[in-house]
């Protein structure tokens, strides 16, 4: 019998008293997908999700004499979250769907195990957990787990059919939890609908995209997802661009303890073109902060093959670090992957080290002068008051920050 019930997240008191308020009196409710599929897979468990028999009234109902907080996240698709001991689980009903359009679905409440285990999306997204931590598999997940196989419940097309952002779903999983190629008929399935993909909200397909570009390595996946024609439908700026520095970036990731960063992932794989990368932002939706972080690495101007620390400096204070940070993360990342077998590359790679740790330190130096030092060498307000700054600090920016506040007075002085 494959078991939970020795993992920590399991014998959680907050869990154990929802599960034993959920299985009394005729009902019944197991922890569903996610949290299962991860013990078994020796990864951390997440949210805990829990499946019931119960419709949400009762569910909401048992909650409440208990004195547990209820709160109808999502009770039109069955789904309420409980709070004890400040632990949120979202508890849904079983479901079957009654219709679907590819992006939305009509539900109806059942009581039938099976049925809801096969209406969910990937084999190894269907396991069950009973109250006593026996693994309830209706759907071959087991097996499939067994050996890292990412694989639609039934008929690949029509899961995909039920609801199209499973196609980024199946690459989100098979970057996260897949061995060796994708599962053929899943493979298949996404390349025949990937223009379904058009018809989904943009935040949907990119929160997804984010999701999977957050994988510990996404290059397999973002593989196929070139190979079936999915990344070009969702990404067109990465057609003539590649995502050949993806595994660069991740070996450098790992090397120097960078977090997985799905801008900088982004950033690899499509041209550092301002226009371009602002029709991308707006065509998904990103947010104004991912939006500006895009921008800001495609204006940074790139980094030369020899330039010094002083240098750098100076383009930090014109073009703020964010931008020059991704250029040298990436640039080390290409170094560092062509440095064993190019020794110009080596140098490349402990410049562009040496550089990235003094831009992530750096801190901007305040101009000395301002307006009303302008003003009062009796310059007018105006647009002259600003063009005169805009000498003066190139000129400071030029020394390397060097001319003290007095100099640059007597400077004043010579151009009023």
């Amino acid at each position: 019998m494959t078991s939970v019930a020795g993992q920590d997240w399991f014998r959680n008191p907050a869990l154990q008293r929802v599960l034993a308020l959920l299985n009394a009196d005729g009902g019944e409710a197991r922890v569903a997908g996610g949290a299962v599929r991860n013990s078994l897979m020796g990864m951390p468990a997440g949210d805990v999700d829990i499946a019931t028999t119960l419709v949400p009234d009762e569910v909401i109902g048992r909650a409440k004499a208990a004195g547990i907080k209820a709160v109808p996240t999502g009770i039109d698709h069955g789904t309420v979250t409980l709070v004890t001991d400040r632990t949120p689980f979202e508890v849904t009903t079983l479901r079957r769907d009654l219709e679907t359009d590819g992006r939305r679905a009509q539900v109806a409440f059942g009581t039938d195990w099976q049925e809801d285990a096969e209406r969910r999306d990937l084999t190894i997204n269907a396991l069950y957990a009973t109250a006593n931590g026996e693994v309830v598999d209706l759907v071959g997940g087991l097996a499939d787990i067994e050996t890292r196989t990412v694989r639609f419940i039934g008929d690949a097309d029509r899961r995909i059919a039920e609801d199209h952002l499973r196609i980024l779903r199946f690459f989100r999983f098979f970057a996260f939890y897949g061995s060796g190629r994708p599962d053929a008929d899943g493979l298949r399935a996404c390349a025949r609908a990937k223009g379904k993909l058009a018809a989904l909200s943009a935040e949907r397909v990119w929160s997804e995209t984010k999701k999977l570009l957050s994988a510990p390595d996404p290059f397999r996946a973002l593989l196929w997802m070139r190979q079936s024609g999915v990344l070009t439908q969702i990404l067109p700026e990465t057609e003539k661009w590649g995502i050949d520095a993806i595994p660069g970036l991740v070996a450098a990731e790992t090397a120097f303890g960078w977090a997985p960063d799905p801008l900088l992932r982004l950033a690899a794989i499509v041209p550092p073109d301002a226009e371009r990368l602002a029709g991308l932002s707006s065509r998904l939706k990103l947010s104004r902060a991912e939006a500006a972080c895009l921008s800001e690495w495609a204006a940074a101007p790139e980094i030369p093959e020899t330039i010094g620390e002083t240098a750098l400096d100076r383009m930090l204070y014109r073009h703020g670090p964010q931008g020059l940070i991704a250029r040298l993360k990436l640039a080390l990342s290409a170094a560092r992957a062509k440095a064993e077998t190019d020794p110009p590359s080596m140098a490349r790679s402990a410049l562009c080290h040496r550089l990235l740790a003094r831009a992530e330190s750096w801190q901007k130096p305040d101009f000395p002068i301002a307006g009303g030092d302008v003003i009062a060498a009796g310059i007018p307000a105006g647009p002259k008051v600003g063009q005169i700054l805009a000498t003066l600090e190139a000129a400071w920016v030029d020394s390397n920050f060097n001319l003290d506040r007095q100099t640059l007075l007597g400077r004043l002085a010579a151009l009023t």
